[in-house]
């Protein structure tokens, strides 16, 4: 991000360079990026005759280059955007000529998603050289909550720790599409008010009580009832609970626990970032730890993986989600 942050005040300085290659498996930033210098580099009446957005399915690279090689009208620099340049993949060597020599007049953006140049190439060195490359990541699952947090706190809103964990468990790293449920709740929520499990099931409709965080906090709890109701909630709702994510997830916190159990160091910190969570979540890990000694929890496992295995249509095509899920709780609880 702090990346993201230098690029855009470096444009913001008028320290604009002729070619932006934003690639990488994470598409916000990449379209961040994009966007940014879409809205911000050429005023409103400069756009119309010298701002181009291209698609790397409709164009070749001889077009990119053509397009590029153009002089700006009445301006002092045009803007070429290419946006899903990854589909030229197979011909995207041919730039480096263009890289090696581009217009001083052009900005020339390629968004190149998904993807990465082998930074070996010649290609990689010239873009590097005469322009930017950037390379966004993906985060992990451990950094997705401080993310949520960053972004939020940038526009003047709070968040309680459970309404992290649960968009992270819902929707995972995908940073664009949490980033449009929290614009949800933007719209909503007035400035200075601090998002809860409440706003979100409310709002984007994730239910607090029957998700598979709740499942797991049960779990460790040994909350037999809640656990069992949970999961009669998921049966009748399987689109929305599908069974190999549940099943994928509870195993998930199980391998957690026995990593915990293996560890010298019990520091909070540092068990915090072996089982790559946040701190605040420690102590329904140590709930856990409790109920379920080192041995139970190897023996969990191995069933989990039976369960998977079955999660997945192989060996139990008579078994229903409902029969599944309650044969995994019998196994854990017993």
């Amino acid at each position: 991000m702090d990346e993201v942050v230098k690029i855009v005040n470096d444009i913001k300085s008028g320290n604009i360079k002729p070619i932006y290659f934003l690639m990488g498996e994470e598409p916000y930033y990449i379209d961040k990026l994009s966007d940014y210098i879409e809205q911000h580099v050429l005023s409103e009446e400069e756009k119309g005759f010298n701002q181009t957005v291209l698609y790397g399915r409709d164009v070749t690279i001889e077009d990119i280059v053509s397009t590029a090689k153009r002089y700006p009208m009445m301006a002092d620099r045009q803007v070429v955007i290419v946006k899903e340049a990854q589909d030229l993949i197979r011909t995207i060597d041919k730039l480096d000529s263009y890289a090696e020599n581009p217009m001083p007049s052009t900005v020339l953006v390629l968004c190149y998603k998904y993807k990465t140049l082998d930074k070996r190439k010649k290609l990689s060195k010239l873009l590097a050289k005469n322009g930017i490359v950037y390379e966004s990541k993906k985060l992990y699952d451990n950094q997705v909550g401080d993310w949520i947090k960053r972004v939020l706190s940038g526009k003047k809103y709070g968040i309680e720790p459970k309404a992290t964990a649960m968009l992270v468990e819902f929707l995972g790293t995908d940073l664009s599409k949490i980033n449009n449920e929290l614009e949800k709740l933007q719209i909503i929520l007035p400035k200075g008010s601090t998002i809860t499990p409440h706003h979100i099931e409310e709002n984007i409709g994730f239910s607090k009580d029957y998700n598979i965080f709740e499942l797991r906090k049960a779990i460790g709890e040994r909350d037999q009832l809640k656990a069992y109701s949970i999961a009669d909630n998921f049966a009748k709702n399987p689109k929305d609970n599908p069974l190999v994510v549940t099943t994928g997830l509870v195993f998930g916190f199980f391998v957690q626990l026995l990593k915990y159990h293996g560890l010298k160091d019990k520091n909070p910190n540092n068990v915090a970032a072996v089982l790559g969570i946040r701190p605040f979540f420690l102590k329904d890990y140590d709930v856990a730890l409790r109920n379920y000694p080192m041995r139970k929890v190897s023996q969990i496992v191995g069933a989990l993986r039976d369960i998977d295995v079955k999660s997945k249509g192989v060996g139990a095509n008579a078994l229903s989600q409902s029969d599944l899920l309650r044969e995994m709780l019998y196994k854990i609880f017993n």
